[in-house]
């Protein structure tokens, strides 16, 4: 369903907590009872954010690999293991020089993980510099899901994210406590054939961010869609090898001439390039700044900066327009506590979403 402004829009408002990130693109914690935030930077530099203020030393730099030439280019994201206190793994999404997608992991000590210690476990080929996903998560099973584009161009030239035989166009779940440099789960939807083992959900235009519910397991996809449509596409809690559709379909929409709709599993939301132009997704809300709004899935529009939230209600989603700003959100990233941060893209800001009473 297209997101409508409602009337009854959420009290929240954005607080500025750091400034001076150079294009921002992913924040997140550690897990690790520290309170710090980790912001990363497209070109290859992730910072702490500690207090409200940014630590001088960067916790990790790997500019001279990384590969920031294209918009959708870069160090994409990164993500801590859950026992990371433990072991000071942390894992990685960029592009190399040449393009490719690399997935790789660090080992940090205190406040800073050494550029020398990387261990690549992907490496994929991109066919264009554009549409590359980019984001690695755990999820509340412990493994690492890993969100690809398909491969870029426009429209998908190659059907690749139709196509079982490639891992663009999917997100993959890969067992990084196991094997070498992986392990494939025993339940992943394709580990005994028929498909790249690696592969959890397809048919994906470019994933660009995702997460879990935390009280449910749930997974959320925020989709980008091409000339005419965004969407949110849901899966509930292990339920891996749908297909949401691309290129066949584009939100609700035959893309491709003469689909059947009825194939592939329809988003939860949608809405049309009138509204925006590419959509940032985001997570559902854990905190207790706003506890009217817990369990509500925030995600946004790049473009015109319109946050929305989404309640489930019995089996329809509702949407409503959270909060209007003028804002370029490249990613939302949550602390420890639950509670909610974008990243602005242009003018390199990180907030806070808060109480409009705070």
């Amino acid at each position: 369903m297209p997101a409508q402004e409602s009337s009854d829009t959420a009290p929240i408002k954005l607080e500025a907590i750091a400034k001076g990130f150079t294009k921002p693109l992913y924040v997140t914690n550690a897990g690790d009872d520290s309170q710090r935030l980790f912001v990363v930077e497209q070109a290859g530099i992730v910072k702490i954010v500690q207090n409200g203020a940014i630590v001088e030393t960067p916790f990790l730099d790997i500019h001279e690999q990384v590969g920031s030439s294209g918009s959708e280019q870069g160090l994409l994201s990164i993500a801590f293991h859950p026992k990371y206190r433990e072991n000071g793994y942390v894992f990685a999404d960029y592009t190399d020089k040449d393009g490719d997608t690399v997935i790789s992991r660090f080992t940090a000590s205190g406040d800073a993980a050494d550029p020398e210690s990387e261990l690549v476990l992907l490496n994929i080929d991109q066919p264009y510099a554009n549409h590359n996903g980019g984001l690695v998560m755990f999820g509340p099973d412990g493994y690492l899901y890993i969100g690809l584009g398909d491969g870029g161009s426009a429209g998908d030239p190659e059907n690749r994210a139709q196509d079982l035989d490639s891992l663009l166009g999917k997100i993959l779940r890969i067992d990084v406590d196991s094997g070498s440099p992986y392990a494939i789960p025993n339940d992943n939807p394709y580990a005994d054939g028929g498909g790249k083992p690696e592969i959890w959900a397809y048919g994906l235009r470019n994933p660009w961010r995702f997460s879990f519910d935390d009280s449910t397991g749930d997974l959320f996809i925020g989709d980008v869609g091409q000339n005419k449509y965004e969407e949110i596409n849901f899966q509930p809690a292990g339920q891996g090898g749908r297909n949401y559709g691309w290129r066949q379909v584009e939100g609700n929409h035959c893309y491709k001439e003469d689909c059947d709709q009825d194939a592939y599993v329809a988003p939860i939301a949608e809405y049309p390039h009138e509204q925006g132009c590419s959509v940032t997704g985001g997570f559902v809300y854990q905190g207790a700044a706003f506890p009217q709004l817990q369990g509500s899935y925030f995600y946004a529009d790049y473009c015109q900066g319109t946050i929305w939230a989404l309640q489930r209600d019995g089996t329809r989603w509702d949407t409503s327009v959270a909060l209007e700003s003028d804002l370029r959100i490249s990613s939302f990233g949550m602390d420890q506590d639950g509670e909610l941060y974008l990243t602005d893209g242009s003018s390199g800001v990180l907030y806070r979403l808060v109480a409009s009473n705070a």
